[in-house]
Formats: C-alpha cells, structure tokens, sequence
C-alpha cells in the first residue's frame, strides 16, 4: 500500500512539474487570460454559489423534514453540478458551423433528460428509506 501511494505521488508530481513547465512557456496572452478565468471563478465561486447554497440549505432546513431534506440536498448537489457541468456547453451550442462542431448533441433535451432522472432515482431513494422505515424491526409486517 505504501508503495503505491509513493507512486501516485511521484506521478502527480511528474504532471505538476510538466503542467508548470508549459505554463512558463506559454504566450502571455495565454496566462492573462488563465489568471483573468481563474480570477472570475474565484468570484463566481464565493460571491454567487456559497451564498446560494447556503441559502437553500437554510430555507430547506425550516421547510424540510430531517428524514427527507438529505435525500433533497443530495438531488439539488448532484442536480447542481450537472447543470454547471451543461451551462456552457448549451450557451455554446450552434454557434459553430457544423462541419466545425465535435459534438452536435442537443445539450438542452440532455441536461432536462438527466434532471429528471436525478430527480426519479432521489425520489424512490427517498420512498425506500420511508419503506424501510414503516416496515422496520419490531414493526408489524416483519
């Protein structure tokens, strides 16, 4: 075990020392632009999405059921990241020729499809914890 993680640390270091080394060698323009894009999801991060997530994790707490808000939380977390994973992708999509395009999938009906199915596999998540609790030990039905 221990030489294992002796090799994975050898190896990132490797890559870091590789991503280092292209990053100095790269035009100037290419590192404003990084450190200009570092700088706005800096921003993005701590001014928009904390206090957003706070914010429904607050709201939630006083309108939610224990039992239930973490089944809640986690659809909202999972649902969260896809959308920011999708957002760009679907702000992006047919603005380039499609001779140009690599992916010509419809990000739209994508992102909507997989919604519903973090949505459906939260929910019966959910419906087989409350199962689970009405039929649980000592309870009729045993």
């Amino acid at each position: 075990m221990k030489a294992a993680r002796i090799a994975f640390g050898v190896v990132g270091g490797l890559l870091l020392l590789y991503g280092a080394l292209r990053l100095v060698h790269s035009p100037t323009s290419v590192l404003v632009t990084l450190l200009l894009w570092l700088a706005v999801a800096v921003i993005v991060s701590f001014g928009v999405l904390v206090p957003l997530v706070m914010g429904i994790g607050v709201l939630l707490r006083r309108l939610v059921p224990d039992r239930g808000r973490s089944y809640l939380q986690a659809g909202l977390i999972m649902a969260g990241c896809v959308t920011v994973v999708a957002v760009p992708l679907v702000l992006r999509q047919h603005t380039q020729p499609v001779v140009k395009a690599m992916l010509l999938a419809d990000y739209r009906v994508n992102l909507v499809l997989l919604l519903v199915i973090i949505a459906v596999g939260t929910s019966i998540a959910y419906a087989i914890r409350v199962a689970r609790d009405r039929h649980g030990p000592g309870r009729p039905g045993d």
